[in-house]
């Protein structure tokens, strides 16, 4: 399909729409064989930025150079326009590429002797287990020596067995504040979305090799691989693209769960075209049961660490351009 896609375009991602629009954004971007394309991202609601001022005059200079012929300068415009976010503020950067070629993709393991997330592989064997549709388990890094910007997107790779032949895999990509309360941002809905999320099912595992990377797993959803129970399978998680400038002293964290995250306080948030209460996923839950049975996605789960199990997140750390 990708390479059917030769029509200039202007693909604008949000960060925060988490579960619909930025996966396809991102991809568009990287894949479409269109020689004339451009990637914006920014924060906040789409009518916030995208359809205000800022969003307006990018469109109408896009499709002025396109549709007009005007010579108004685009063809020269950088093909990624980031709205870099911070805790406080978003600050607009140019860049050449996506993803940012000078990333150094940096490795956090996780350790479940003592719930910790550290540049080190674990130094001995050992698991935890949760309930397989529960809140999961959350592994936390110390505190930040320096400010880091993370913008990009990130994988994981766990090493997870199963009381059952299956299990759902949430996981949430997260900052906390040196007092541990977390870090969430307006989203393009949701109120109180984290700073990014993956899913994956065990069972579509399979990669296409054709097509993984180390940071961006394609799964080929073409076979089911149903878990043994009680024996480990590796699993490489795609969690969605992000831009977060981490402040100094703040921790990151990635949490591995068995149902959609949640904002830890009811917030009360409704649309009126939604039937759930906005707890940090919009409407954009997994909460069928008729495609949970609790027969399979039910009972426990488990994350294995070892020498040959080095289970990690990797993490696009930007460093200053020069």
């Amino acid at each position: 399909v990708w390479d059917k896609i030769t029509v200039p375009f202007l693909s604008a991602a949000n960060w925060g729409g988490q579960g619909l629009h930025p996966r396809g954004n991102f991809e568009g971007f990287v894949r479409a064989a269109s020689k004339h394309k451009w990637l914006e991202a920014h924060g906040l609601e789409h009518w916030t930025h995208f359809y205000t001022d800022y969003g307006v005059k990018l469109q109408k200079r896009f499709f002025d150079c396109f549709l007009k012929g005007a010579d108004n300068g685009w063809n020269s415009q950088p093909r990624v326009q980031l709205q870099v976010r911070h805790v406080d503020r978003f600050v607009e950067r140019h860049e050449d590429e996506w993803p940012i070629a000078r990333t150094q993709w940096t490795r956090f393991y996780l350790d479940p002797t003592d719930q910790s997330l550290g540049r080190e592989p674990a130094a001995s064997a050992g698991s935890v287990s949760y309930d397989a549709q529960g809140d999961g388990v959350t592994f936390v890094s110390a505190p930040l020596e320096r400010e880091t910007e993370i913008t990009g997107p990130l994988a994981a790779r766990l090493f997870v067995s199963s009381s059952t032949t299956d299990a759902d895999l949430f996981l949430v990509f997260r900052v906390f504040t040196p007092d541990m309360r977390e870090v969430v941002f307006m989203g393009a809905i949701d109120p109180h979305t984290p700073v990014a999320q993956g899913w994956l099912r065990a069972s579509h595992r399979k990669l296409d090799l054709r097509l993984s990377t180390e940071y961006r797993p394609y799964h080929a959803h073409d076979e089911l691989q149903p878990l043994h129970p009680g024996e480990a399978a590796p699993l490489d998680i795609e969690l969605w693209p992000t831009s977060i400038v981490v402040p100094v002293g703040h921790r990151l964290a990635l949490t591995v769960r068995g149902r959609d995250y949640e904002w830890g306080k009811a917030t009360g948030a409704r649309l009126s075209n939604f039937k759930n209460e906005l707890r940090g996923c919009g409407p954009f839950l997994h909460d069928d049961p008729r495609d949970r049975p609790v027969a399979v996605f039910g009972g426990r789960t488990t994350l294995h660490v070892g020498p040959k199990q080095q289970a990690h997140v990797l993490v696009p750390v930007i460093p200053a351009k020069r």
